[in-house]
């Protein structure tokens, strides 16, 4: 997957397409290549979301710092 791709991949989409992935790998019936390259899609996925929640909890923090500045001034 290009970085392009991961970019354009909401947060939403990039959870909904990871929960098909474990429910696809849990289900079983699969070759091995193709639980392998599942689960390599799934760690991309889940690259995607995490970097999803980490810029909404930057964002968060700053908002609150700047909240507590606001008060404090």
């Amino acid at each position: 997957m290009t970085e392009k791709v991961e970019e354009a991949l909401g947060y939403e989409q990039a959870r909904d397409e990871l929960i098909e992935v474990v429910r696809r790998l849990e289900a079983g019936g699969t070759t091995l290549e193709e639980s392998l390259a599942l689960w390599e899609r799934g760690e991309e996925l889940a690259k995607v979301c995490r970097r999803w929640l980490e810029g909404a909890r930057a964002r968060l923090d700053a908002a609150l710092a700047e909240e507590e500045d606001t008060e404090e001034g």
